[in-house]
């Protein structure tokens, strides 16, 4: 699978997570959070950014951020679940195949 595809993905989810947030919660952090880091992954994904790694320190800063937040409330949902697929992205993104 292409790394910009497995991005693309990805950024799908983290939106429609926060959106969910949002309208489960009434989380308003949730939906920026999740729409700032989706649009800076979209400009690494069109090529707006040229680093080539860009993206993974990102998928990186929001690994660490889904760890601390599942360790810190002990509840899978939402957190756990983000950082299985976070986990995921990163990993197919440097699969060759």
């Amino acid at each position: 699978m292409n790394p910009t595809t497995v991005l693309w993905v990805y950024i799908v989810l983290l939106v429609v997570g926060g959106l969910v947030g949002f309208l489960k919660a009434g989380s308003q952090a949730s939906l920026i959070t999740s729409a700032s880091f989706a649009a800076s992954l979209i400009l690494c994904a069109i090529g707006v950014i040229p680093q080539p790694h860009l993206a993974d320190i990102i998928l990186a800063v929001l690994l660490v951020f889904f760890a601390l937040r599942l360790t810190n409330t002990k509840k899978f949902m939402p957190n756990g679940l983000m950082l299985v697929l976070t986990i995921a992205a990163l990993a197919l993104r440097h699969v060759k195949l």
